[in-house]
């Protein structure tokens, strides 16, 4: 349990993929137009990236050095069409076509490609897909506070639900490229300041228990 969490803290908050490591920036800012597309490509790389760490991590073994890189590729690039073929039967007339060409290009996400990389094929499978899942996770939670952000602003609804009144001006920049660059810019900022305090309330915590 203390692995779990210290694994989720690693990719939620120490290494977000987005507010930390600055990765799948091409997502991110294209489809964070809503809350909801935010939610939805955060939950098909969360579930990408959790597989492909396990399925990486069981076969990394037999796969030769010379050509595990292609390898993986392609059980990513599996994995993603599963999910682009169930996003394109339960959900077309809503998230499949407000994603697009987004969900297919989640194979050459860097995120998942490095994960596999770098953390999958040298752990076991369980570590791996905590791993996966952790990273995934984080990614997830920023893309939807940034949708969030965006649609609020720009629109004055929440999930779809009406939250701001007509009478509060809305930013019709917050839905175009400027507004995604500004939003999160400002969401990085925040999240850095949060992060740098919480690193030092910890290190002055541990500091007075060496005085004492």
């Amino acid at each position: 349990m203390e692995s779990f969490i210290r694994h989720l803290k690693h990719g939620v908050i120490d290494e977000n993929p987005t507010f930390v490591q600055v990765l799948g920036m091409c997502p991110t800012l294209a489809v964070t137009t809503s809350a909801v597309n935010g939610l939805g490509m955060g939950l098909s790389v969360l579930v990408v990236l959790t597989l492909s760490n396990l399925l990486i991590s069981l076969v990394r073994k037999v796969v030769p050095d010379k050509i595990r890189i292609p390898a993986f590729i392609v059980i990513i690039a599996t994995l993603v069409t599963v999910i682009d073929m169930i996003l394109q039967a339960l959900f077309y007339d809503t998230l499949y076509q407000s994603l697009g060409l987004y969900i297919p290009l989640i194979v050459v996400n860097c995120i998942i490609l490095g994960q596999a990389e770098a953390y999958a094929s040298k752990h076991g499978p369980l570590d791996a897909a905590v791993d996966g899942f952790s990273m995934g996770l984080g990614f997830t939670l920023a893309l939807t506070a940034l949708g969030a952000v965006r649609e609020l602003l720009g629109s004055g609804t929440l999930f779809g639900f009406t939250i701001l009144p007509n009478a509060f001006p809305k930013i019709l920049m917050m839905l175009m490229a400027p507004g995604g660059f500004f939003v999160l810019g400002i969401l990085m900022a925040l999240f850095s300041f949060i992060r740098n305090r919480k690193d030092k309330d910890s290190h002055r915590a541990e500091s007075g228990k060496e005085a004492f």
